[in-house]
């Protein structure tokens, strides 16, 4: 679905009949409100939607389009307004919209986009686009702060128990939700958020978008890696050999290969198998063997697979008097994975004496589906409008009902407080006119059109490893465009 002025909810095609009279631009910003959830989150998503939607002018025809669906459906349409759009900008919508950078991470409560209009015949504008824009951000945001919330939890079991943490740990978390997303562009926002903080992925679609709105070459990787279908058609009677044809198959010097054990019996498996008939099979190969329980208790069962293991193959007890699996084997738990429990099954296996270096975690849908717009408490609200003497007045809701649905009046900054980021009106702020903000322009053009700027995905991982101490430092970092605090000019996208 390409026709912009569609991608909106019904209702927004008549909200330029109720703005006051005197209504010449709109601002409105996004944020994720406090929630239980998560206090801080983890930006992500506003340049594909820059690219997918406003990169990409509306035609005649999206407007004939959208007229007679409209006329249908029971809703105005604002003809003259579309008209203006296409004839007198070029197809390109006249707003502004400035962000933080992408990959930030963003205590709740912090505005990350604000949008504002700059035509004064077209100030619904702002608010005309919040269903597809929201949509955009929440969505690889949420996905983004789980995945991070994830990295932190596996971070400190390594830090705890492992004497290569930060080697290990842009791996121990798997992204295996393509086929419980609700749609392919789901699978590739949500997978190419997940890749801002780990780099192993199954989801093909999120390396697609990582590619096509970030320039990044090959952001995730893989590795082969068994089915039930492609054990169990083998037969049980011939359980043992559909084993040793992984083995032999995927054979090679540091290659992994991933074997689901428990189409039967797990543990029959792993002592009469992999630790019996197949072990001197195993200690032999020049790879890895990753064994992969998938069914049971998701915290017990590895930590019993683990131990299960060590009794077979043995191990080596590293410099913070943990027990390491000899390298040969490996475990991997992508059943039932939460940061609850990643969480529980990490302190079991410190309990039981073994490193985290011994087991790598999988998410499917947990991680790609299971959230939505609640989870973060995600909104984009309008927050002042601007009237035909060119002064600002405050827009604001206040319910009663619950205050906590109460949002910001007035234009916003962000800046920095005790370190910390916060929101502040703009009228707060201390004047920093002198500084050029980003535009983005067009090869062979004057007009500021285009909306694809360079920020591949690897920046995206830097800022997420920072702190906002270290991203707000003065000191020289090798990301370009980063401005030394957060009021509203570090990025800035204007169409004409």
């Amino acid at each position: 679905m390409t026709n912009l002025i569609l991608a909106t909810d019904s209702y927004k095609q008549s909200h330029f009949l109720q703005y006051p009279p005197e209504a010449r631009a709109i601002s409105a910003y996004i944020e994720a409100r406090p929630n239980d959830f998560a206090d801080e989150v983890l930006f992500m998503g506003l340049q594909p939607y820059l690219i997918d939607r406003l990169e990409r002018p509306i035609k005649q025809a999206d407007i004939d389009e959208a007229e007679a669906i409209c006329g249908a459906h029971g809703v105005p349409f604002n003809r003259e307004g579309w008209q203006i759009v296409l004839d007198e900008h070029g197809g390109y919508l006249p707003i502004e919209i400035r962000a933080l950078p992408e990959g930030m991470i963003v205590p709740t409560g912090v505005p990350m986009v604000q949008v504002e209009t700059t035509d004064p015949r077209l100030p619904w504008l702002a608010t005309f686009i919040e269903t597809a824009l929201l949509r955009a951000i929440w969505y690889p945001t949420t996905v983004a702060t789980l995945s991070r919330q994830c990295r932190l939890i596996i971070r400190a079991g390594l830090e705890k128990t492992s004497e290569d943490a930060l080697g290990q740990l842009p791996f121990k978390l798997h992204d295996f939700g393509a086929r419980g997303t609700s749609s392919g562009e789901s699978a590739g926002l949500g997978g190419m958020a997940h890749l801002v903080n780990f780099m192993g992925t199954d989801t093909m679609e999120g390396l697609i978008a990582a590619r096509h709105y970030y320039g990044a070459d090959m952001a995730g990787f893989s590795i082969p890696a068994a089915e039930h279908s492609t054990m169990t058609s083998w037969g049980r009677a011939r359980e043992e050999a559909a084993y040793a044809n992984m083995l032999d198959a995927f054979e090679g010097v540091g290659k992994l290969v991933a074997v689901v054990s428990d189409s039967y019996d797990l543990d029959a498996a792993l002592t009469g198998i992999w630790g019996g008939s197949l072990r001197d099979k195993v200690m032999t190969r020049k790879g890895t063997l990753v064994l992969r329980p998938d069914s049971g208790d998701p915290v017990e069962t590895p930590v019993r697979t683990i131990k299960t293991l060590w009794d077979a193959f043995g191990g080596t007890i590293n410099a913070k008097g943990y027990r390491v699996l000899d390298p040969h084997v490996r475990v991997i738990q992508g059943d039932g994975m939460t940061p609850s429990s990643i969480a529980r099954l990490i302190d079991r296996l410190i309990e039981e004496g073994f490193a985290i270096d011994n087991i790598v975690f999988g998410m499917g849908g947990g991680l790609l589906q299971q959230v939505n717009r609640d989870t973060l408490r995600f909104a984009m609200k309008a927050n002042a409008m601007r009237d035909a003497e060119g002064a600002w007045h405050d827009v604001a809701k206040a319910p009663a009902t619950d205050p906590g649905k109460a949002s910001k009046a007035g234009r916003q900054a962000v800046v920095l407080e005790a370190g910390r980021m916060v929101a502040r009106r703009i009228e707060q702020v201390a004047d920093t006119s002198h500084r050029r903000p980003h535009r983005i322009r067009p090869q062979g053009s004057d007009l500021p059109r285009t909306c694809k700027p360079p920020h591949p995905l690897h920046e995206r991982r830097q800022f997420c490893a920072l702190s906002p101490e270290r991203l707000c430092s003065s000191k020289p970092r090798p990301l370009p465009r980063r401005q030394s605090d957060f009021e509203p000019k570090h990025i800035h996208f204007r169409w004409p």
